[in-house]
C-alpha cells in the first residue's frame, strides 16, 4: 500500500476473520478487529497477537447501532480515519423452512446482512469524502447454489452480493470499491461446529461429514483461511482499484 491504511475487520478474533486480520497487517495496514466476543482474554488473546502494538480489539455488535457507533469512535480515536472495511462476523442456523423459528431467521438476516448494511453506512461517507476506499463483504458459494437445513444463510449471503453491488455503484465515482467474496467450505471452527450439528441429525460422525465437505470439490479439500486472507489484502491493495462489483467465488472447482 502506498500509505498505511486503517482497517476494520468485523468477526476478526478466529478463523477467516483473524487470517484476514493477519494478512492486511502484513501489508502494513493498521487493523481493528470487532467482535461480540471481544474482551474476552482467552477470545482475544490470538488477535492481540496478530495485530501487534498499533492494532486494537474491541467489542462490536453489527445487530446494534449504538455498538457499531461506539465501535467506531474507538476506532477513530486510536488509529485514524478507516480506510478498508472487511464484513466477516456471520452467523448460521440449521432448520427445515417448515420448522424454522422467526427469532433464528431474524438472527441470521440481522447479522449476515444487515450487519454489513449497517457498517457499510456508517462507514463509507468518510470514504467517498476522502477518495478512497475499500470495502470485502465475506458471502459465500451459498448464495449461487443452495443448501437444505440453510435457508436463512443461503438468503443472507444472496442477499448480501446484491448489496455489494449497489454499494459498488454507488462508490464507484468516488474511488471506493466494494466486492464480494464467496468461500466453499473453508477449515474452521465454524465449520467444525456445522458438521458437529449434522452429523447429530444424520447418524454419521463429524469426521464423516466434513470428509464429504471435502470431496464436494474437485480439488478433494477444504480452502484455508489463510486463501481467504491473502485474496481480502489484494482486494484492499491499490492494485484492486478496477476490481469492483464483483462476486469471487473461492470454490476449488464446485459452486458450494
Amino acid at each position: 500500500m502506498s500509505n498505511q491504511r486503517i482497517a476494520v475487520v468485523t468477526g476478526g478474533l478466529r478463523g477467516i476473520g483473524l487470517a484476514i486480520a493477519k494478512a492486511l497487517v502484513e501489508t502494513g495496514a493498521r487493523v481493528a478487529v470487532g467482535s461480540r466476543q471481544a474482551g474476552d482474554f482467552e477470545a482475544d488473546r490470538d488477535a492481540r497477537l496478530t495485530l501487534g502494538d498499533h492494532g486494537l480489539v474491541a467489542p462490536l455488535d453489527v445487530t446494534s447501532v449504538q455498538s457499531i457507533e461506539s465501535f467506531l469512535v474507538r476506532v477513530r480515536e486510536a488509529l485514524g480515519e478507516l480506510d478498508i472495511l472487511v464484513n466477516c462476523a456471520g452467523v448460521s442456523t440449521h432448520h427445515v423452512v417448515e420448522g424454522h423459528p422467526d427469532a433464528d431467521w431474524e438472527q441470521v438476516i440481522d447479522t449476515n446482512l444487515s450487519g454489513p448494511f449497517r457498517m457499510i453506512r456508517a462507514c463509507i461517507p468518510a470514504m467517498k469524502q476522502r477518495g478512497w476506499g475499500r470495502i470485502v463483504n465475506i458471502a459465500s458459494t451459498a448464495a449461487r447454489n443452495a443448501q437444505p437445513t440453510h435457508a436463512a444463510y443461503c438468503a443472507s449471503k444472496t442477499g448480501l452480493v446484491g448489496l455489494t453491488r449497489a454499494v459498488a455503484m454507488e462508490g464507484g465515482p468516488h474511488g471506493v470499491t466494494c466486492v464480494a467474496v464467496s468461500p466453499t467450505w473453508v477449515e474452521t471452527e465454524m465449520l467444525r461446529q456445522s458438521a458437529r450439528t449434522m452429523a447429530q441429525s444424520s447418524g454419521r460422525t463429524d469426521e464423516e461429514i466434513i470428509r464429504e465437505m471435502a470431496k464436494s470439490n474437485p480439488q478433494d479439500r477444504l480452502v484455508q483461511p489463510e486463501e481467504i486472507g491473502a485474496l481480502v489484502a489484494f482486494c484492499c491493495s491499490d492494485a484492486a482499484a478496477g476490481l469492483t462489483m464483483e462476486d469471487i467465488q473461492v470454490n476449488a472447482g464446485a459452486w458450494w
